[in-house]
């Protein structure tokens, strides 16, 4: 990390940490590209499998109950959607533009996914629309009704849409401030709210009705820290800080602590069994954020693998449309043929039904998630757009090159 010091009547200005002079970072981060498909997998494996023999379409007793931490796969979504609006920053973008952007991405496939969602959960499921709740869904404020009906309403998936609401909603403010802070500082507040996300967690499952305690868990507010986690992760990087650290090592330590995490809830007393519970979130979103730092460095360095290639770069550009769209087809699944056996040969038909969600996924993309896209963001008002970047002082040394919007981005 490297500091400036700015002058003004010739006295020395508050040093701000800025990056380092001459950096060459890549405008495109394909690793993280591909990585979000596996998030999304590992969702579709945890509605795919369920929580036990009533939700589901099948279980599997090779990957249960580990797959059920597939959930916990939005938290990576939630920890690199900070990390990617941070990398590509634009100081200079009209908050609008960045809204315009951000509703272009999700709204327009989340609103088409939403059709599905209504004749799956509501038509076939003969439950009766309460319109308050289903509405709320499709603006994607649901998390914010405590009587919500259903509790996930819409397409329940979307519950992390509303989540995603609230950050991009700030997002431009607190850009501001949190580009502008010391490392020291940043890295406290990180934790600072990581240490709340768990504190929260205790206090609602102790203090509040068990229906109260999961809304809560469920609002937007909640979930902030993972999103600072990931930003804070992105001006660490910018601003030169590197952990010697290959990919495999935060892999290693998920797959350790998924499986830790099960074995020991049965050995567990309650009250420590409790306290697993109430630190999943903080602590998944840590090995979340050493993920991406393992990859990007890597990226960074220009090494190029598997994660680079084509193919997975693909799938992680219609991981999006994979998310909205995987629960409504297993549901549909379960309604048509009924579930089916609990036993591992119940993993060919969940391979069968993912390579159905992408081909619809590629669809849903190539003719509406993208084309709208690209029709509202041309749209964007010439007054609302970046500003080009001031030229340089001439003083020999190049300034670091602005990343433009990374295709990882949602």
């Amino acid at each position: 990390m490297s500091v400036i010091t700015a002058t003004r009547n010739g006295r020395a200005s508050k040093r701000m940490p800025v990056e380092s002079a001459g950096a060459v970072l890549p405008t495109r981060l394909d690793t993280l590209t591909s990585l979000r498909f596996f998030a999304a997998f590992a969702v579709f494996a945890h509605h795919f499998t369920g929580v036990g023999n009533k939700t589901g379409f099948g279980l599997a007793p090779s990957i249960f109950p580990y797959s059920e931490m597939g959930g916990h796969g939005v938290t990576f979504f939630f920890v690199l959607s900070g990390f990617l609006l941070t990398w590509v920053y634009k100081p200079h973008e009209h908050p609008f533009a960045f809204y315009i952007r951000r509703v272009a991405r999700i709204w327009p496939a989340t609103l088409v996914a939403a059709v599905l969602a209504y004749y799956v959960f509501y038509e076939r499921a003969n439950l009766a629309v309460e319109w308050k709740s289903f509405i709320a869904s499709l603006f994607l404020v649901q998390n914010w009704l405590p009587d919500a009906t259903p509790t996930l309403p819409g397409n329940p998936v979307t519950w992390t849409l509303s989540v995603e609401i609230l950050f991009y909603a700030l997002f431009p403010l607190l850009a501001r401030f949190v580009v502008r802070m010391r490392t020291p500082l940043l890295v406290g507040l990180t934790v600072v709210g990581l240490v709340c996300m768990w504190a929260v967690n205790w206090w609602a499952f102790d203090s509040l009705e068990p229906a109260t305690a999961r809304w809560v868990m469920r609002h937007p507010l909640v979930y902030l820290p993972q999103f600072l986690l990931g930003m804070t992760v992105a001006l660490l990087l910018r601003r030169g800080f590197r952990i010697p650290m290959r990919p495999i090592v935060p892999l290693a330590l998920l797959g350790a602590y998924v499986y830790g995490y099960f074995q020991l809830r049965a050995s567990l007393s309650a009250a420590y069994d409790a306290q697993l519970e109430y630190t999943l979130r903080p602590t998944v979103a840590v090995i979340a954020a050493l993920i991406i730092i393992a990859f990007v460095q890597r990226e960074i360095a220009g090494h190029r693998g598997l994660l680079n290639k084509k193919p997975l770069i693909l799938l992680g550009v219609w991981s999006f449309s994979f998310y909205l769209l995987h629960h409504a087809v297993i549901r549909f699944a379960t309604y048509e043929w009924g579930r089916g056996q609990d036993r591992d040969s119940v993993l060919f038909t969940m391979l069968g039904m993912g390579l159905v969600i992408v081909a619809m996924s590629w669809a849903l993309y190539r003719f509406v998630e993208e084309p709208a896209n690209r029709w509202l963001v041309r749209r964007i008002p010439a007054r609302w757009r970046p500003a080009p970047p001031a030229a340089p002082a001439a003083s020999g040394t190049p300034a670091a090159p602005a990343a433009s919007e990374a295709s990882s981005t949602r």
